[in-house]
């Protein structure tokens, strides 16, 4: 059966678990860091980092609020990504049957690297510089397939993040999200119906980060809209 992240929000605490547990089961190096002013570190993704747990200050009805949002790739269930390297390459990008898990291949190097990047309604994919190739979270499908949970997962102290099977996930979303919205009335689930990995946000998705959610102007568009646009046919 197909395989969903949530990532409850209100549960987050920023210890940034989840970036470390990433680093280490994927062997990706370090990178070198700078104070620019933010707990946030490094500042974006890039090739080897994979995972990023943003923080944001924002002020409501003169409240300060210290949002946390550990950012990866959504695995959309009508990937972009995917049917745009697709007119480079079709290796480049699939999708494992078992779980939706949206798997990125060496044959990226084969494709238009930011045609890619832009094809990304939430900016995920990373070029490598050296190589050529791009990267982005594979949903830990090796863990996965051995009966383990991802990594980020398995990290996280707080019970932010929970894997599972589809069905069973999407009724804990439903779930918490009624629970949230006793404290939070502004409270939503981010794209639910279209990605793998679903954020239930406790307030306006764009304060946490611009591209937190998939907007399409004027309107929200869907990852199947996304994908049919992408590709010149009828949703």
């Amino acid at each position: 059966m197909a395989k969903k992240f949530l990532v409850d929000l209100t549960r987050c605490t920023a210890c940034r678990g989840c970036q470390v547990a990433c680093k280490q089961w994927k062997k990706l190096p370090a990178e070198e860091t700078i104070n620019w002013g933010s707990h946030q570190n490094p500042k974006d993704l890039s090739f080897t980092t994979i995972r990023l747990v943003r923080f944001e200050e924002v002020v409501n009805d003169g409240k300060v609020d210290w949002l946390f949002f550990p950012e990866q790739c959504r695995h959309c269930t009508e990937p972009p990504c995917m049917g745009q390297a697709e007119l480079d390459d079709e290796r480049a990008v699939i999708q494992d049957e078992a779980t939706g898990a949206v798997i990125f291949t060496e044959y990226t190097k084969n494709v238009d690297a930011e045609g890619v990047r832009e094809a990304c309604p939430y900016d995920i994919p990373r070029k490598d510089p050296a190589s050529g190739e791009l990267s982005k979270c594979d949903m830990c499908i090796d863990r996965i397939q051995n009966g383990m949970k991802p990594a980020c997962v398995l990290s996280c102290p707080t019970g932010a993040m929970t894997f599972g099977d589809e069905e069973e996930i999407d009724a804990l979303a439903k779930q918490r999200l009624a629970a949230a919205k006793k404290r939070y009335p502004n409270a939503v689930l981010g794209d639910p119906d279209d990605v793998r990995v679903v954020y239930l946000f406790q307030q306006d998705p764009t304060q946490y980060f611009d591209k937190a959610i998939a907007a399409a102007s004027p309107h929200m568009m869907n990852r199947k809209q996304m994908f049919a646009r992408l590709l010149g046919t009828k949703a």
